[in-house]
């Protein structure tokens, strides 16, 4: 089964993905696997800005999404007119001709990745550029744009029992909806919870302070740095409770209760006097 495998570590947001995706299917009907894609409205493939924090304590990273070319798609369990199939290869396709519009697949779908085409009246997504792969007179290209276009690879496409060792280790978005989509990632930063320790009295930031941040019986730690910085990374969803201990260092103690780790938190600049105590 053919697969999509996007290292989100690799991705430097230069959106060839995208832009590739839509130059090969934007007026250019490819039946009888698609009609053509309009110029507006629609990204079978787009990438996403995932901004976490907040100034100054920012990162950013990107998503590609695309068609998740599921085993168990849930557009075609939705669609009434049979005009959905899974191909022995695993892509997953809206036949043109079959398709009256009903729109349902795209409400099925929990990736937001199938579009309705006003023009044709038909529902339209990522294909996995079939075109290109069926095409065997050209051997040396026979990838999907998206992937083709990746400078980075970033992004890559192959059989699953060739990407063995990617898949270890690697999640799939939503894998509650029971879909079994297919495509996987690696490297998808974790939230955060960042701030900076700082003495009040001498206006100079605290270094070496112990920072730990406990949920559901699991504790996280860190120390802060040169700068008086901290970064606790990789968090789970939770509450946080969330401790910068001083005391190593001269330094008292500030404590933070029900810190949600949701979104990324900066809690900003935390002042900490050498007395002893908590300083919330």
């Amino acid at each position: 089964m053919k697969a999509f495998y996007i290292d989100v570590a690799r991705c430097n947001g230069c959106h060839n993905c995208q832009i590739a995706c839509k130059d090969e299917h934007s007026e250019n009907a490819w039946l009888p696997y698609a009609e053509a894609q309009p110029m507006t409205g629609q990204f079978w493939c787009r990438v996403e800005d995932k901004l976490q924090g907040s100034a100054p304590k920012i990162r950013m990273h990107y998503i590609s999404r695309l068609c998740n070319h599921c085993k168990n798609p849930l557009c075609r369990s939705a669609c009434p007119a049979g005009a959905i199939d899974v191909r022995p290869d695993g892509l997953v396709l809206i036949n043109p001709a079959k398709c009256v519009g009903c729109r349902a697949c795209e409400k099925a779908c929990v990736y937001g990745a199938v579009f309705f085409n006003e023009e044709k009246k038909i529902c339209q997504k990522c294909t996995g550029c079939a075109h290109i792969l069926d095409n065997e007179e050209n051997e040396l290209y026979r990838l999907p744009r998206c992937a083709d276009a990746c400078p980075t690879d970033a992004l890559q496409f192959g059989e699953e029992a060739d990407f063995a060792d990617f898949i270890d280790g690697a999640e799939v978005l939503l894998p509650e909806s029971g879909a079994a989509p297919r495509v996987y990632y690696r490297n998808i930063p974790g939230s955060f919870i960042a701030g900076c320790a700082v003495d009040p009295d001498e206006k100079e930031v605290i270094i070496g302070a112990d920072v730990r941040a406990a949920v559901g019986g699991k504790t996280y730690f860190t120390k802060t740095d040169d700068f008086g910085d901290f970064w606790l990374n990789d968090l789970p969803v939770g509450k946080f409770r969330v401790v910068i201990d001083g005391s190593a260092v001269g330094y008292g103690i500030s404590v933070f209760e029900d810190v949600a780790s949701k979104g990324s938190v900066n809690l900003g600049d935390i002042f900490i006097s050498k007395k002893d105590g908590e300083n919330a």
